[in-house]
């Protein structure tokens, strides 16, 4: 029993030491996430988010992207705009579509940390489907398939989120498979 305590407390010195933790975050985009990171300092750095990165850049939320929070944040990957009609994305990221841009992208962004659990039991408590308020001003309903968690826009386009639970300091990432838009 004492060998095996010993192992545990050097084996915490180890990670301690590393900056690494039992509960390492899920790497996005082939990048690994840092939880000391915001929200920005990781989403630069996944390559399946670089239309997401250059959308913020445009609208101009970098700063409130990288302030305290708490945020959560639904991203989209480059794969969930490419689902998007053609000619969508150049059109929303010219600088006259800043408003739209900035709608769409705060569709993404909830003003609270929620990890997957604590929106599973609220769609739980709420008989299978939870309404998500969004800083943007969209209402998305959240509900469980299987065990995935899945988001419908006020247009009926349903994310899956393929990747949850992304902790990062001023709130969290889920990655998601598709777009979601404010009510046309």
């Amino acid at each position: 029993m004492k060998k095996l305590v010993s192992f545990i407390l050097a084996g915490t010195a180890v990670l301690a030491l590393t900056g690494a933790s039992m509960a390492d975050n899920p790497m996005v985009g082939g990048a690994a996430m840092y939880a000391d990171k915001n929200i920005i300092e990781n989403a630069v750095n996944s390559a399946d988010h670089t239309t997401l990165v250059a959308a913020v850049k445009a609208a101009g939320l970098v700063e409130t992207l990288s302030g305290d929070g708490p945020f959560t944040v639904f991203a989209p990957t480059d794969a969930a705009f490419e689902k998007l009609p053609d000619g969508t994305v150049e059109t929303v990221l010219k600088p006259e579509n800043k408003e739209l841009l900035t709608t769409i992208l705060t569709c993404h962004v909830v003003g609270a940390e929620a990890m997957s659990g604590a929106i599973g039991k609220m769609i739980a408590d709420d008989g299978g489907t939870h309404p998500v308020e969004t800083l943007g001003g969209c209402t998305l309903q959240a509900k469980m398939d299987g065990d995935k968690i899945t988001l419908t826009d006020e247009n009926g386009n349903v994310a899956t989120v393929t990747i949850a639970d992304v902790d990062q300091s001023n709130g969290v990432i889920h990655v998601i498979d598709t777009v979601l838009l404010p009510k046309q």
